[in-house]
This record gives C-alpha cells, sequence and structure tokens, in this order.
C-alpha cells in the first residue's frame, strides 16, 4: 500500500465518500478513528510549531509503547587525554530511567454539511489550521504548568526548571536580577539558552535600563545579553510568588509521542443540525530531563 493510497481513501472517508475500507483499517482503532495521512502530519507539525515555542526548541521523541521509562543522560560527561594503549576514563555520564505516561490531548472540529462535501473547499487545510491552533495552546500551556496529573510535567512545576534568582519585589524585576539569572545558568547551558517570558513581562524588561541609561533589551535583535527572548501567554506574569522568567536550554524538555495524531468523522451526532463533526486526537507527555539546564525568575513571596 502506497502512501498515496492511503491518502487518497482517507480524504474521501472523511468526506463522506466511497472509500476502500481493508486500505484504511492497517491504521484505525476500534472507535473508527484513522492516523492522519503522512502529507498531513508534515504540515500538522509545521502549523503547531507556530503556536508553540516547545514545539520549536524542546526535544520531540517518538515511541509507539503505550507507557514505560524512557533512558536519558542527567549530566554532563567529560573528555580526557590518554596514553596510548591506556584504558579511557569512563564517562561521568549518569544515564537513568524516566516513567513516561500516555495522556490524551483531544479536540472536536464542526463543519457544515455543504462544505465537507464540496470538493471546492480545502478540508485538509481547515483541518490542520484549526487542529494545529488548539493543540499548540493546549501543549504549550501544559508543558509549562502541567501537574503530571492527567496531563504533562511542566517546565514550571516542583520537578521542572530550578530557581535560579528569587526577586526581591513581587511585581517588579530589577536589572541586577536579571543579572544574577544569567549568571545562574551554567555556562554549558548558557550557549543555545533562551529567555522565555509573557508578554507583560517582555513589555516591562523593554523599558528596564542599567544605573547608567544603557537598555537592557536589544530592541534591533530582540535579546537580553545577546540571548534570544522568546514570549508565551502560558507563562505568568509577574506576581507574587510566580516564576515569570525562564532561561535555559528547552532541548532538555522533552516532549514524548506517543501516538501520532488520529481524526475520526461524526456521521450521526450533528446530523440535526446538519453538520459534520471530526475529533482529533493525539497521545503524549512531557518533562524536564535535566532540571538544572533551566533556571527561573521566582517573584518574591
Amino acid at each position: 500500500m502506497t502512501n498515496y493510497t492511503y491518502e487518497h481513501n482517507f480524504w474521501n472517508m472523511m468526506r463522506g465518500k466511497s472509500a476502500d475500507l481493508p486500505v484504511l483499517s492497517s491504521k484505525a482503532d476500534s472507535s473508527g478513528a484513522y492516523m492522519a495521512p503522512e502529507e498531513f502530519e508534515v504540515k500538522f507539525d509545521q502549523a503547531l510549531a507556530k503556536d508553540n515555542v516547545f514545539r520549536r526548541l524542546a526535544t520531540v521523541v517518538n515511541t509507539t509503547s503505550p507507557e514505560g521509562t524512557i533512558q536519558a543522560v542527567t549530566s554532563t560527561g567529560t573528555a580526557d587525554w590518554v596514553g596510548e594503549g591506556a584504558v579511557i576514563p569512563e564517562s561521568s555520564d549518569t544515564i537513568l530511567p524516566f516513567p513516561v505516561y500516555s495522556y490524551k490531548l483531544a479536540s472536536l472540529v464542526r463543519l457544515k454539511n455543504s462544505f465537507v462535501s464540496d470538493n471546492a473547499f480545502d478540508l485538509e487545510n481547515y483541518l490542520v489550521t484549526a487542529f494545529a491552533r488548539r493543540f499548540g495552546r493546549a501543549e504549550e500551556a501544559a508543558f509549562l504548568n502541567g501537574t503530571g496529573t492527567n496531563q504533562p510535567t511542566g517546565l514550571l512545576s516542583a520537578s521542572g526548571a530550578e530557581v535560579g534568582v528569587t526577586a526581591a519585589s513581587a511585581t517588579a524585576i530589577a536589572y541586577d536580577e536579571l543579572t544574577k539569572l544569567y549568571f545562574s545558568l551554567k555556562s554549558e547551558h548558557r550557549a543555545n539558552a533562551v529567555f522565555l517570558m509573557h508578554d507583560d513581562t517582555a513589555m516591562a524588561l523593554r523599558t528596564l535600563k542599567d544605573s547608567v541609561g544603557n537598555p537592557l533589551w536589544n530592541a534591533e535583535r530582540d535579546t537580553i545579553f545577546g540571548k534570544p527572548v522568546v514570549t508565551s501567554l502560558a507563562m505568568p506574569a509577574p506576581a507574587t510568588g510566580k516564576k515569570a522568567i525562564a532561561f535555559g536550554d528547552l532541548s532538555y524538555y522533552w516532549v514524548i509521542e506517543r501516538q501520532p495524531l488520529t481524526i475520526k468523522r461524526l456521521n450521526e451526532m450533528y446530523a440535526v443540525q446538519g453538520q459534520i463533526g471530526f475529533t482529533s486526537f493525539e497521545c503524549l507527555d512531557g518533562k524536564m530531563i535535566l532540571p538544572e539546564a533551566v533556571k527561573v525568575l521566582q517573584m518574591a513571596q
């Protein structure tokens, strides 16, 4: 079976047209949902990255097992000079198993029958855009603030990034505190580091100056101390006890994909309204593999 054959029959099924069910059955589940075609997946991942900073900067790991453990390096090894024939020292890397789970993220889209059956209507692009926007925002919120209960464990959770600096104020951030945050991160993690913050925090920092009037923020490049600034509405704004800024290498946050995007057409549920429903879900987990690789600035209590 070619990718084209599956894709052709998949979209016939989604539009309510004749489809070769044996072709689709190899990628169907017991509920009548089907794995999205490869081309759709590629477009979905590209659109998802626009709405989700973690899809751009985190490490995405694909695995087919529903739940279990992954092996991850949790420390940085070294290289040593050795003589000819000498024993090579063992690496100082620590490899530990991390439990990972299969959390289900789902969404439902409704469309008029007339749109779905109209070949001129780009159903694929519509679903890519709609699902990517919804999944992207929900993923980003969980990858930052998730509790680990029925959702991933977020970067800002107790087992996530380490606190590098505690601000003196509950609502304001000082220039020196940003400097301390920068140097609280080991130099080996600063090479690929970014600043991650809410829009409100970014707006406040754009006006921050040092003692002689030099701005903290490089307006031409959107950087602080030469490092890119990335914003997310899922980050907390400066408030009592909140972790308002994260600084570090987000590749040490792992997104573990358990099951590819799956889509199901709902024929009867919205028939009275003259509509067709489309549900989509993915199964994934997320967690910080090396907490020291990202430091946060926490506001005063």
